[in-house]
Parts: C-alpha cells; sequence; structure tokens
C-alpha cells in the first residue's frame, strides 16, 4: 500500500454553501455575459475578505513567485481566475461544449495514447487540468480519475454522468479499494489519472527544487510506474479560447526493467524535469495556479530517498 490512509467520515467540503454551484450555473444562463462576470468579479471580493486562510495562502504562494509582496489587488485576480475555472467546469457539466486540442508539445502523449497501452497520467490544481480527465474521452480511452470525494461537487457527478462510458472514480477517500481498482484499470489497458501537487493523502513524499526550495512532493505515481511497469505522462488542460483548453504535456517516464534503485533515480529526474517545467509556466501565467492550501513543506534534510 503506497497511500496513507483517510478518514472515510465525515466527507470533506467545498467551500461555501451547498447550493452555490446551482446558484452559479443558474445565474450564468440567466444573466448577460458581461453583467455575470462582473458580478462574479466582485463575488471573489467577498471571498477574499472571507476566507482569510486562502487569502493568506495566495499571498504566499504570489510572493514566492514574484519576489516582491503580494498586491491584494493580485489576490483578487487569482481568487477570480479560480471562480473562472469553477464556471468552465460547471458549464462542461450543464452540456456546453468544451474541447480539447493538443498543444505543439504533445507528441508523445498523443502517441502514448494513440497506442492503447495502460498509463499514470499525473496532473497538478493547475488551469483546465480539473477538466483533463473528462476531455481525454476525447482519445476513446477510458480514464480512472483518482479523486477525493466532496460533499458538494455535484459538477463531478454531472460530468460522470455525460462521459459515463469513458470515465471511471477510483475515491482516495476509501484506501481500501484503490489498489484492487489500479490493478483492474492496468490489466484492462486503461489509464489512472492523479493530481501529484498537494501532500495530504500521499505517504510517498520527496522532496524536490520548486519556488526557490527544495519542496516535498507526492512520488506515488512513480512507485506505482514502477511496480506495475507502466509508463507515466503528465498532462494539464491550460485555458485557451472560450468553450475550448489546451493540453500540455511532458516527456514519457517508461519505467523498463531496471532495479528498484535504478528506477526511482530515473523517476526523480523525470520529476524534478516536471516541475521545473510547471515553474516556467506559472511564470508565465501565475494565475494559473489554483491551490489555496498551504504551499509544499520545505524539506528537512534526508527527507524522502528512501530507494
Amino acid at each position: 500500500m503506497v497511500l496513507k490512509p483517510a478518514s472515510p467520515s465525515p466527507l470533506p467540503r467545498n467551500p461555501g454553501p451547498s447550493w452555490g454551484y446551482r446558484f452559479l450555473s443558474r445565474a450564468d444562463v440567466c444573466l448577460p455575459g458581461p453583467l455575470f462576470n462582473f458580478l462574479l468579479y466582485l463575488g471573489c471580493g467577498v471571498a477574499v475578505a472571507a476566507m482569510p486562510a486562502a487569502r493568506r495562502h495566495s499571498r504566499t504562494y504570489l510572493s514566492l513567485l514574484r519576489q516582491r509582496p503580494a498586491r491584494n489587488a493580485e489576490i483578487w485576480r487569482h481568487f477570480f481566475a479560480f471562480a473562472l475555472s469553477l464556471m468552465r467546469r460547471l458549464r462542461a457539466a450543464e452540456g456546453h461544449p468544451h474541447s480539447c486540442n493538443a498543444g505543439a508539445d504533445c507528441e508523445p502523449f498523443l502517441t502514448l495514447m494513440a497506442s492503447g497501452r495502460p498509463a499514470f497520467l499525473g496532473t497538478f490544481h493547475l488551469g483546465d487540468s480539473d477538466l483533463l480527465g473528462f476531455l481525454l474521452a476525447n482519445f476513446h480511452r477510458r480514464v480512472h480519475m483518482i479523486r477525493l470525494r466532496m460533499e458538494n461537487s455535484s459538477d463531478t457527478g454531472r460530468l460522470g454522468e455525460q462521459f459515463g462510458d469513458w470515465i471511471r472514480f477510483i475515491w482516495s477517500n476509501q484506501t481500501e479499494e484503490i489498489v484492487f481498482a489500479l490493478k483492474e484499470a492496468v490489466q484492462t489497458g486503461d489509464l489512472v489519472a492523479m493530481k501529484c501537487d498537494r501532500p495530504d493523502y500521499s505517504s510517498k513524499l520527496e522532496p524536490f527544487r520548486f519556488l526557490g526550495a527544495q519542496r516535498l512532493f507526492p512520488f506515488t505515481i512513480y512507485h506505482l510506474a514502477l511496480i506495475f511497469r507502466v509508463p507515466v505522462v503528465f498532462c494539464l488542460g491550460l485555458p485557451d479560447r472560450p468553450g475550448q483548453s489546451l493540453v500540455a504535456s511532458s516527456a514519457v517516464f517508461e519505467p523498463g526493467l531496471v532495479e528498484k534503485k535504478e528506477g526511482l533515480a530515473r523517476a526523480r529526474e523525470h520529476f524534478q524535469a516536471v516541475l521545473s517545467w510547471i515553474e516556467s509556466l506559472l511564470r508565465q501565467d501565475p494565475y494559473l495556479w489554483l491551490n489555496f492550501t498551504p504551499l509544499n513543506p520545505v524539506a528537512q534534510p534526508g527527507a524522502g530517498k528512501d530507494g
């Protein structure tokens, strides 16, 4: 077992009231687009004032990235970027057309998708990546998404209904089922998608250079790749034009038939390259980062690398 057990109840909740997503979807339909976006922007100001912890984490991240104290207007804009991303998910859940187009760097990823091989797909809470598992259904490959079951996330349920032939959920809250679900997915040649930025639900943490320090990141995906002998590729959904996302991907990690120590060393090199790529994207657009939680902790000397 490589995933840290999580308490099965109570289910965690997204911020806001239980009716919040339904209200946003209804307002999006009833109001003209410019008016809705203006009100959404004002509403983000309320969220900034009412959510001190998220505001503090946003300030820490933006200050580190920009190497100067973040301005209040930048934090507001960060909240607004999250709101726009949420609306793209809600619109897709309501059946609005949303397409995914491969970027110029996606040839290795596209080759892997066309091969029919099982694979682990890593991603981050970044841009439109929450939609990526659903958009990958366009490749006619079944995707098993490891997600945290939330009490009030109706968009996930509705998207799952729309893409039911191609999407399966593996709930990280239900750790007793994960290993069996992963084995079944790999044996049937499917894809498994998981987030690899928040350390909360992983017992395999390792230090990597990110935002000026050695920080602990989940490394579980590579241990799974070496156990099951399947490749790893990281892919992101980046906002493009209305109703469209652009897929960006890293080089493919092939575990090969090597000793565990050698495989882990190659995996660490691959993930460091992924994080350097992510950081370069954030320096171009800081508001792609949609984590409003504490930054990954700085590693103490000797942390990780147990291979």
